[in-house]
């Protein structure tokens, strides 16, 4: 049995589809296994793998490989990712990082102009400056190593059939094209696949052929990752950065070879009775998000309605403590001490909860000083949203939320063989340091950026697998996956409910409603209260599985093309 979310559905259809959701009939679901990724090409190619037997980490490889062709606005072998992957015999729950590293020619000043201020964000995301040494490849490889049951080269074969014969161009693939035309048409490897002659974003329907990355991705399943990190593939990447035609990098062959991938400590904490699981640092995700469930755990959200005005502000409050946290304290743990223990501490949780006001906001936040933490200033965050997010769960019970990114739309814009190339050392600290002091989230040479990617597990009270989600969207996405997980174990929402849900975020600013929804009409009343608010397009691209005694329960974001699949 397939269930499939049409692509672009109108959020003012939300309602609609709620009262469809919560009708007396419940459907049927799949009881065997799911897969919810951003493009139905590539959720019906990790379904395929999943009917063969393969696993979840199996069926992951297969994803990716085709958001790399589909999808390649959002993420691809030319980026990063973290998986978590959970194993249902052993109960063990292991996370992946597969971040970027920065090049060893890389300095704390790797991101600032002439003058020595911050490059302008436009500037710095295109060319060779941003691209840092993709990790995706080599962790999917390390995971499904692991624990994967297919052969490896399997995996490959409904990707390199879709680049060889060629897919449609989707409608989100347009818009995001048609939207950065004139960045596109600067490099001519890229405007030349992606724009037609007149440098326009080809039309959707357009058939688009590969043979330049069928090429590669054959030479991956045949050889492993290692014909992607050495040899000419990896020669062509360092050439393709050193020689772009905006802002070169320093990008070795050297440094591609040198790519190691990292298995790190998940992290973990109980929100009411569930324990929640997401990835560490490098990544924010996981102490961000727990931070804020842990804040609003203080409140009754349960005997709140969805998106209320108490609610609404709660969380605003939640999230503006958390997120000050995040931009004080976070970075790659290999180079800066990040007091992971402190900031999830009982007791520190309860001390920063007690600066919430049920009925005024307490405007900007300032970091908490947890255990164990260093004198760091606070960074800057990057306004992009790209990135993809897949969940799957296998036959076995097993499970596998991954993030996976090129960072802002088209990534760098380079593209090499038919892959694009990341801009992901954007996510650093534009500026090293603030006020005399140093900036957890600087650039350096091998360190790999903060991220806000948060693949995350969550268990019920009886410690069984309960949710499997995840989110694209920037520095945002820790917002969508919070809100998403109270919508689910709180409100008791649906998979689908949850990931249509009207979004509200903050990030230790304004209050920012999601434009064009029942959410509006708070605006008012939350300004009234103390907020500052926005209204925005707010562009998630939620992906979860609910595992309930009836079966396997999906939701795929309408905001984006995304499809639930399973059997």
């Amino acid at each position: 049995m397939q269930f499939m979310r049409s692509p672009f559905l109108k959020l003012a259809a939300v309602a609609l589809l709620l009262a469809a959701c919560a009708g007396p009939t419940a459907p049927e679901l799949p009881q065997r296994h799911m897969v919810v990724a951003a493009n139905p090409l590539a959720a019906e190619a990790g379904l395929e793998v999943l009917r063969a037997g393969g696993s979840a980490v199996d069926a992951a490889v297969a994803v990716q490989m085709v958001l790399t062709l589909v999808e390649p606005q959002s993420s691809g072998i030319g980026g990063g990712a973290f998986l978590l992957s959970y194993d249902r015999k052993t109960g063990k729950i292991e996370s992946y990082d597969g971040r970027e590293t920065a090049p060893s020619a890389a300095t704390p000043k790797l991101l600032l102009g002439p003058n020595g201020e911050p490059l302008p964000f436009r500037e710095a995301m295109t060319g060779g400056v941003a691209v840092g040494v993709p990790g995706t490849l080599r962790m999917l490889e390390l995971a499904q190593r692991e624990h994967g049951k297919l052969p490896w080269a399997r995996l490959f074969d409904r990707a390199i059939t879709l680049a060889s014969g060629g897919f449609n161009v989707s409608p989100r693939l347009y818009e995001e094209g048609k939207q950065q035309e004139q960045r596109l048409a600067r490099i001519r490897s890229t405007a030349s696949y992606l724009l037609t002659p007149d440098l326009h974003m080809k039309p959707v329907g357009t058939l688009l052929k590969n043979p330049a990355l069928a090429e590669v991705l054959r030479a991956v399943a045949a050889g492993g990752a290692d014909a992607f990190y050495t040899g000419s593939i990896a020669a062509d990447i360092a050439a393709a950065v050193e020689s772009a035609p905006v802002r070169p990098g320093a990008l070795t062959a050297a440094d591609i070879a040198a790519y190691k991938p990292v298995k790190r400590e998940p992290v973990c904490r109980h929100y009411r009775a569930h324990r929640v699981c997401g990835m560490g640092p490098p990544s924010s995700g996981g102490i961000t998000t727990l931070e804020i469930l842990g804040l609003l755990e203080k409140f009754g959200l349960p005997r709140m309605a969805p998106n209320s005005l108490e609610a609404v502000h709660l969380f605003a409050e939640a999230s503006k403590l958390a997120y000050a946290d995040r931009a004080q304290y976070l970075g790659d743990p290999a180079f800066v001490r990040v007091p992971v223990a402190g900031l999830l501490d009982r007791a520190y949780i309860d001390t920063r909860a007690q600066l919430i006001n049920g009925a005024r906001s307490m405007g900007r936040a300032s970091a908490g000083v947890p255990s164990a933490a260093a004198a760091y200033a606070p960074g800057e965050m990057v306004p992009v949203v790209s990135t993809s997010h897949m969940s799957i769960v296998d036959d076995e019970g097993n499970a596998v939320a991954m993030t996976t990114s090129i960072q802002t739309g088209f990534g760098s814009g380079v593209m090499v063989r038919g892959f694009l190339l990341n801009n992901e050392l954007t996510d650093f600290s534009f500026r090293p340091e603030r006020d005399g002091r140093a900036i957890a989230n600087a650039p350096g040479a091998g360190k790999r950026p903060l991220s806000s990617m948060a693949p995350t597990l969550v268990f019920d009270p009886s410690d069984r697998l309960e949710l499997v989600a995840g989110s694209p969207g920037g520095t945002w996405i820790i917002g969508y996956v919070a809100q998403a997980l109270v919508a689910v174990l709180d409100w008791k929402l649906t998979a689908q409910e949850a990931a249509s849900l009207p979004h509200v975020l903050n990030r230790n600013g304004a209050t920012e409603l999601e434009a064009g929804t029942p959410l509006a009409v708070l605006a008012a009343p939350l300004q009234a209260m103390g907020h500052e608010t926005a209204m925005r397009n707010l562009e998630s691209g939620l992906a979860i599985i609910h595992v309930t005694p009836r079966g396997l329960e999906g939701g795929a974001d309408p905001r984006r093309e995304g499809a639930a699949l399973g059997d």
